[in-house]
């Protein structure tokens, strides 16, 4: 297997296990605030799609050998939107906290499956190439994607074991 499809393979993972994971959860579990935090299952995912909104960019300018066209609200922070994440994903809570749930859900879905379909058109060797694309800098394709992974990751592994520590709660109430 080659790395390009092994970075795919753990995308599409990653993916199949947030499906699983949120068919799981009744409609009760997806609206209560994760304490300490006041974000719920909807907010995680809509954050998760907001981010993942530059990575799509970054593949579609791959493929058209363009600069990325990233969402508007990327430019209201800053020229780097990582640079004040904590100001960043307060700006991403705020533009997502009223969308109902199936709205963020097919928003969420419908994007990683085209995510996953864009970098499966990018060539390998543009794919894994640092310095390709003159918008990633020193960094490949490929770092774009792996960020995306591990940031979906980072969410899954810290909700599952806040739904594991908070089981029996929702059902005593």
């Amino acid at each position: 297997m080659s790395e390009k499809e092994a970075v795919l393979d753990e995308l599409a993972g990653v993916f199949s296990y947030w499906q699983v994971l949120l068919a799981s959860l009744s409609q009760e579990q997806l609206q209560v605030p994760l304490i300490p935090s006041n974000w719920t299952v909807k907010d995680v995912v809509a954050h998760l799609w907001s981010w993942q909104q530059a990575s799509v960019a970054r593949a579609e300018a791959a493929l058209s050998n363009t600069q990325p066209r990233y969402p508007a609200w990327w430019e209201q922070c800053g020229p780097d939107p990582e640079e004040d994440v904590n100001a960043t994903n307060a700006l991403l809570f705020s533009l997502s906290q009223d969308k109902p749930w199936l709205t963020v859900y097919a928003d969420w879905k419908a994007q990683f499956i085209r995510y996953l379909e864009l970098l499966r058109q990018v060539p390998e060797r543009d794919f894994l190439q640092p310095g390709r694309y003159a918008w990633m800098g020193r960094y490949a394709l490929a770092d774009s994607a792996r960020g995306s992974l591990d940031h979906h990751r980072e969410h899954y592994e810290t909700l599952t074991a806040w739904l594991r520590d908070h089981a029996g709660e929702q059902t005593k109430k």
